[in-house]
């Protein structure tokens, strides 16, 4: 290749072999070969069977050329590769302070404006509560405080306290970025304003969304309407005015069930919220724990941002449940440790973990899988048939009809990703993109095919009077009673059917999926899988956007993967989830540096005698609200 000849040709010129390990290369070529030879010319000579030519240059270096084409690409995904070689570290002249050593002089309270931007919100509010000032200095700063004192308050009073001021918005998950609107909303006073919150509780620990819901009701009573759409029970309960809609999702919903106080609509016959408000319809507690494996995965040293020089054992063949209140350190201890750990051992992943010292029983573990609400594809080509791999077996299918052999269509004649069946005009997109400059772009139906992805000659090839098209538009549910003869193509369809997800056609744009449904469309391809049984798969708050029904539906999925013996780890603060764990680990005890430690380890039926843990406070409210519907039950069942 290119890059070879040029490294040859230098290693010529500097006399060193291309043998030689790179450790054991001397730092003056290490340094040349990364950053170049400056202003020294090499002679470059590239050697083919039928030529060669030479030619004599600087070499620039990788870092360098890496350095150029990153500036100077416009593609997306060259960009994305690059990026793969860099870190960021703090800058070697200000440490990351961002600021000149002038600015950085001036200091109030004995402290520099980089150092209290460094503290976190609990910290600065603290800060500011208790700076001492001259009465000159009073009358100047009096106003400036009174208003970062109050800021800092309503960033408080939504749970934010573990943030440090000076964190880039790039990090901020979404609930934490949309609290912090919220809060700047709360600050600036306004009356008469319609606020619009979708899952503002996303994120949050029990103990936090007492706060949030404070919050909301601070708004209100200015003088505002607040609108939130929201599936967590207490926010609905302390709603003024709730409309809920259905019956069902997709096809089956579109319809207002009921509408009026949460009262209201817990005694409505036909609301299935209503039903889950009055426990009529639940998510039960499990009667025993399962043993597990009696194998451990043990994690040693754990030391990333917040987390304490952690030891952590992970029970195998265990529905795991990994709680704390928000910032404790939850998504530190898996997602950016445990995870890129494992993936680095099964995949060679390029993923780095953070500080640790060891890792014990992967050898009891065949794989790991972060299922996660990321979209299944970017484009209107992607769809739940061609992520599941159901649509090879639709198309093999197709390509096997009489009329199909008659004309030597092969299985790709019914894809509308290649040249042959599909739609040229739209390149089997069924949609046309219009590039609008500043704006989004905007998708338009295809004025050849009429969306239907595929040519005239294609869609004549017809299964009990169905077109390829017509299979792409069905519903899971219509598709499962279709090919119900079918069995490879059922057994996936049913595992579709089986997560709730009954209402999606097979054909639906991957970008039209939300970050639930696309979770759930993932778990079904894992379903449909014939696993080992040894399998570790981790899910971060995969009740985000879920209804209670769907709660329901998507802990009898994680449980039949656990029940084939692997293990399940979950990062979760839904109390309904978190009863029905085998093993909790909770962090905490609070947010931010004074979280990152373990607080309990246990099944659920310990931790609700643990103290120190504020999980354990609000589990143990919902296991009485559990006993005393029991009660309630037996009571009716003698009456």
């Amino acid at each position: 290749s290119w890059n070879y000849e040029m490294i040859r040709s230098l290693a010529e010129a500097m006399g060193f072999s291309l043998d030689v390990p790179w450790k054991d290369l001397p730092d003056e070529v290490k340094h040349v070969i990364l950053y170049g030879t400056g202003e020294q010319k090499i002679r470059f000579r590239f050697e083919r069977t039928e030529s060669k030519f030479e030619f004599t240059s600087k070499y620039e270096g990788v870092i360098n050329n890496l350095y150029r084409r990153y500036r100077q690409t416009s593609s997306q995904s060259i960009r994305d590769w690059i990026e793969s070689f860099m870190n960021q570290v703090p800058c070697p002249d200000c440490g990351g302070a961002r600021l000149k050593k002038e600015a950085l002089g001036v200091k109030v309270g004995g402290k520099t404006i980089a150092e209290v931007t460094a503290m976190n919100i609990r910290q600065a509010h603290a800060f500011f509560q208790n700076l001492e000032l001259s009465e000159r200095e009073q009358t100047i700063a009096h106003q400036i405080l009174k208003e970062i004192r109050a800021r800092l308050e309503f960033l408080l009073n939504v749970g934010l306290e573990y943030l440090t001021l000076d964190r880039t918005t790039g990090t901020l998950s979404g609930g934490e970025a949309q609290r912090i609107r919220l809060a700047t909303q709360i600050g600036s006073q306004l009356v008469g304003v319609l606020y619009v919150l979708d899952e503002p509780s996303i994120g949050l620990h029990q103990r936090d969304n007492k706060r949030l819901i404070h919050t909301l009701h601070k708004l209100r009573d200015l003088g505002n309407t607040v609108l939130v759409v929201e599936h967590d029970r207490e926010t609905i309960e302390h709603a003024d005015y709730v409309i809920d809609l259905g019956p069902g999702a997709g096809t089956h919903g579109g319809h207002v069930v009921a509408t009026g106080t949460p009262q209201e609509i817990r005694n409505h016959p036909d609301s299935l919220t209503g039903k889950f408000l009055r426990l009529e319809e639940h998510i039960p507690i499990p009667e025993t724990r399962r043993p597990g494996s009696g194998e451990f995965l043990v994690l040693k040293g754990a030391r990333g941002n917040n987390l304490k020089n952690l030891t952590v054992r992970f029970p195998l063949g265990k529905f795991i449940c990994i709680t704390g209140v928000s910032g404790s350190g939850k998504s530190t201890l898996v997602n950016e440790t445990l995870y890129p750990i494992l993936a680095r051992h099964f995949y060679s992943s390029k993923l780095i973990p953070l500080p640790y010292d060891a890792i014990e029983g992967l050898e009891h573990v065949d794989k790991v899988i972060d299922i996660d609400q990321s979209p299944i594809g970017r484009t209107p080509r992607s769809n739940p048939a061609t992520y599941t791999g159901v649509f090879t077996q639709i198309r093999d299918l197709f390509s096997q009809l009489p009329e199909a052999k008659i004309r030597g269509y092969k299985p790709g004649r019914f894809s509308f990703n290649v040249k042959g069946g599909r739609c040229e005009a739209c390149q089997g997109d069924g949609v046309k993109k219009i590039e609008m400059h500043f704006l989004p772009d905007v998708y338009v139906t295809c004025e050849v095919c009429k969306g239907k992805r595929y040519n005239r000659e294609t869609l004549e090839i017809r299964y009990k009077d169905k077109t390829i098209a017509d299979v792409l538009d069905m519903t899971v549910e219509e598709a499962l009673a279709f090919f119900d003869k079918i069995p490879a193509i059922k057994r996936r369809l049913q595992t579709l059917y089986d997560v709730g997800l009954g209402y999606i056609r097979l054909g639906q744009q991957a970008t039209t999926l939300s970050g639930g449904e696309a979770q759930r469309v993932k778990l079904a391809t894992e379903l449909s899988k014939i696993g080992t049984g040894r399998t570790v798969y981790i899910l971060d708050e995969p009740t985000t956007g879920l209804h209670f029904a769907d709660i329901r539906r998507l802990l009898d999925v994680l449980n039949q993967l656990v029940d084939r013996g692997n293990t399940v780890i979950v990062i979760e603060h839904n109390m309904d989830v978190i009863k029905t764990a085998d093993w909790i680990i909770d962090l905490g005890p609070e947010g931010g540096d004074r979280g990152g430690e373990i607080v309990f380890e246990g099944t659920p039926e310990e931790i609700i005698h643990c103290p120190d843990s504020y999980t354990g406070q609000f589990l143990k409210e919902e296991f009485e609200l559990w006993e005393n519907f029991k009660q309630l039950q037996q009571m009716e069942n003698v009456s």
